[in-house]
């Protein structure tokens, strides 16, 4: 039997996702499973490491219920998934304990110390990564000086799609960009030692995992994981880039000769430009420089910590009313649908909305671990569907603030996530931006792009240029071009959406400061009920979700 197929496999922060792709790249079938985040109070964002595995795995035996003769037809395997974090094993290759989500936000006083003294800048021009609680570095110190126990029980430092690879191989390795991002040099593509001197965690170099390029190795499938997840052992599984690029490999952000850019707006948003290793445009301490995984290339990233996590809360507080009235819990999705269609109707630029929704603050295009979502302008005659159209027009300034610490957008965006299929979005998106919106026809980009390296992992293409022309060119769908009156509008706001933030920050700590008095404060707005795509998941929904 023709070994025809290749699986992308994508670990979400709450769904886990396989495709099942021609080596041509056109989709086969999708499976999906839900996995569960823990919040608690006091920024905690945790998941259980081996119910992560446990999800991959049933969503691998679901797919193969969806393709026939799966195990037999599959060439390779690539993993990505979520990224920062911190998943800890020990030498047996057992979780020391749960996983650090990129959510968590109990390592923000440390980082703010860091970024408030010498050591914040001086790791940022080796790293070209501005320090956030997000990031492994931040939570290993957190460890070392709270539960240096746990560490002293562990033996790698893994991340999540790490993790999901030594499952299946045996091999604890993480990919050049998550590993240099936190850890190196982004010029010479190492890790760099003075990184962890500067941070104080020397102690945790043994932690640290080989990089290992995914165009280039790839291990065999072990029998015990095989025998889990229904696939043939032997198969080759390759090891990834971090869920964000391979989203952007997926969306076309490599694309020789061309001024482009990719935009994901999922539960967080992620702007980015691809440049030569040595054009990186550097600035004051915020987003990250990723290497690419084409050679003498990085992603130049901003991201904004919560997209659709915005207005999957104002249609969580829209279901709430409608409960409460005795009308019973809507549908979320038929809610959502009427309530875009009336914001479209409703005056554009009529308030501010700032979309700091997620509980563990902002960090691009600057860092702030207590910044809080906020309404401006709101009198008697605000509507509903004026809000809803703020919190998307929010999105939109959101994203050209972080295109502009990236020097500027580029001359076409092509849009990818969650949001990318309201029309909305993207009419607001292109007028705010001043740049033509490409979307792209095709769902799950993120293991799109990490099939693609398998593919050429595996010598079926000879490099990437020629996987996108196969997987990536055919998906491009239509362009939506600004709307000059709505360019307008949006032009003579924008300096009044970053004045509005940029005073705040006294504000939210008087805001901290008065939610630790309260015994009512409870756990994070983001919340286990997100979708990987930014919506939400109903409660009643079962466990496989696609």
């Amino acid at each position: 039997m023709p070994r025809d197929l290749v699986i992308g496999l994508d670990s979400g922060t709450s769904v886990v996702k396989a495709v099942a792709f021609t080596l041509d790249g056109r989709d086969i079938a999708t499976a999906a499973v839900k996995n569960q985040v823990a919040f608690r109070p006091g920024a905690v964002a945790e998941q259980d490491i081996a119910g992560t595995w446990t999800s991959a795995a049933r969503t691998l035996r679901a797919l193969a219920e969806r393709v026939p003769d799966l195990a037999q037809r599959t060439a390779a395997l690539a993993v990505t998934g979520q990224g920062d974090g911190t998943w800890l094993l020990d030498r047996s290759g057992a979780p020391v304990a749960p996983a650090w989500l990129w959510l968590d936000g109990r390592s923000g006083e440390i980082v703010r110390a860091w970024r408030g003294d010498e050591t914040g800048p001086a790791v940022y021009r080796i790293t070209g990564t501005g320090l956030n609680p997000s990031l492994q570095s931040g939570q290993i110190a957190w460890h070392l000086r709270n539960r240096p126990d746990l560490l002293e029980r562990a033996a790698t430092a893994l991340h999540c799609k790490d993790w999901l690879y030594h499952r299946m191989t045996g091999e604890r390795a993480t990919d050049p960009a998550e590993g240099i991002f936190t850890y190196g040099d982004f010029r010479t593509g190492r890790y760099d030692d003075a990184i962890l001197e500067l941070l104080g965690i020397t102690s945790a170099k043994r932690l640290l995992p080989e990089i290992v390029d995914g165009t280039r190795h790839h291990a065999p499938l072990v029998a015990a994981a095989a025998a889990e997840t229904g696939l043939r052992a032997g198969t080759p599984i390759v090891l990834g880039s971090v869920d964000v690029l391979c989203t952007a490999l997926g969306a076309g952000l490599y694309d020789p000769g061309r001024d482009v850019g990719v935009t994901i707006l999922g539960s967080t948003g992620m702007h980015m430009r691809l440049c030569p290793t040595a054009a990186v445009p550097l600035g004051d301490q915020v987003g990250y420089t990723m290497p690419f995984m084409v050679p003498g290339h990085a992603a130049a990233i901003q991201s904004n910590m919560a997209a659709t996590l915005n207005i999957d809360w104002f249609v969580a507080m829209a279901s709430d009313l409608v409960e409460a009235s005795g009308a019973g819990r809507p549908d979320p999705a038929p809610l959502l649908a009427t309530l875009e269609r009336r914001a479209a109707e409703a005056a554009p630029g009529a308030l501010l909305y700032h979309p700091f929704i997620c509980a563990t603050g902002e960090r691009g295009p600057f860092v702030e671990p207590l910044a809080r979502a906020q309404f401006l302008g709101l009198s008697s005659k605000t509507s509903a569907f004026e809000l809803m159209r703020a919190v998307y027009e929010g999105l939109a300034f959101a994203a050209r603030d972080c295109y502009d610490a990236l020097g500027g957008a580029p001359a076409e965006i092509r849009l990818s996530g969650g949001a990318a299929r309201s029309a909305l979005c993207r009419r607001i998106l292109a007028s705010v931006l001043g740049r033509p919106i490409r979307t792209i026809e095709r769902a799950e980009t993120g293991a799109a792009g990490a099939a693609m390296m398998a593919t050429v992992s595996l010598g079926h293409f000879k490099d990437l240029a020629e996987a996108c022309e196969h997987w990536v060119r055919p998906t491009f769908g239509a362009i939506e071009e600004p709307d000059d009156a709505l360019r307008a509008i949006y032009q003579s706001l924008y300096p009044s959406y970053r004045a509005g933030y940029r005073s705040m920050t006294g504000v939210w700590r008087g805001l901290e400061r008065a939610r630790h008095l309260s015994e009512a404060f409870g756990p994070s707005a983001c919340h286990p009920g997100v979708g990987a795509d930014g919506f939400a998941i109903p409660a009643q929904q079962e466990d496989i979700v696609a």
